[in-house]
């Protein structure tokens, strides 16, 4: 029910802008601020509640928003009553018939969280809402974990570096086109010598052939240093919005390695 009523309110409020705006481009908005004062919020768009009791680690579906002009994104503690309540606001400007992920991420809080990076919109241009090749998934990767280090990411089973060097709040430079299969995804530092976690990626179990999805680092490494925080984890994306997916933990894979000394050199 919640569900439901959710998506009507969503669907009354864009109908209302459409007459308001000529111009629109598609938009997906995904909760990933896991501060606890930002658990649940309300987002306002030109001065109106457009999102009301918004979850952490939920996505909207892509939906149509303002195009070519400027825009009002306020944000605000859940049973807010105006946009007066907001505790963060930014000006943005969407390009006609594009497509955007924006990710809500960071700390609202004063206090508690180590280290303390500021909530922020973190903004990608390159959306897209189902596989560009028949029969593959496209996966696009976002670091949204606070105090986690730049990472790789790997398929240990390959093996093969899948993104490099990926920093908090950075999304991959585009998705990465999968063959529509069940993975293993290890979490790597920078070095890519030393695992931080691993996770799998259930693509053809899920059934997300022809899909494209957004793959979020979410929550802290060491929640004792972070209120307590959730715990690290891979979460998905899809593009029909809800409660993201999970991804399994799973134990961190080795590989047998043989070295062979063959230097000719006294």
């Amino acid at each position: 029910m919640r569900v439901k009523t959710f998506t009507l309110f969503l669907l009354a409020v864009l109908l209302s802008t459409s007459f308001l705006y000529a111009q629109t481009a598609r938009v997906q908005i995904i909760h990933n601020s896991a501060d606890d004062a930002a658990d649940t919020v309300d987002v306002y768009l030109d001065g109106s509640l457009l999102l009301d009791n918004f979850a952490f680690r939920n996505a909207t579906p892509f939906i149509d928003a303002p195009a070519g002009v400027v825009v009002d994104v306020g944000v605000a503690p859940q049973a807010s009553t105006s946009v007066e309540d907001t505790i963060y606001n930014a000006k943005v400007t969407f390009a006609e018939n594009e497509t955007y992920v924006v990710v809500a991420s960071g700390i609202v809080s004063g206090s508690g969280y180590s280290p303390h990076t500021d909530f922020d919109l973190y903004i990608n241009p390159t959306g897209q809402e189902e596989a560009s090749t028949t029969g593959e998934t496209d996966v696009l990767v976002f670091h949204g974990s606070t105090d986690a280090p730049i990472v790789d990411v790997a398929e240990p089973n390959v093996p093969a570096t899948l993104v490099d060097d990926l920093d908090y709040g950075a999304f991959t430079p585009g998705y990465l086109n999968l063959a529509t299969a069940d993975y293993s995804l290890q979490v790597q530092d920078e070095t890519g010598q030393t695992a931080v976690a691993q996770f799998g990626a259930p693509l053809e179990t899920l059934g997300l052939e022809d899909s494209a999805l957004v793959v979020v680092a979410s929550g802290f490494l060491d929640p004792a240093s972070n209120s307590d925080g959730p715990a690290f984890g891979l979460y998905a994306a899809l593009p029909s919005g809800g409660e993201m997916v999970q991804l399994p933990a799973e134990d961190i894979s080795t590989a047998q390695v043989q070295v062979i000394h063959n230097s000719a050199d006294l």
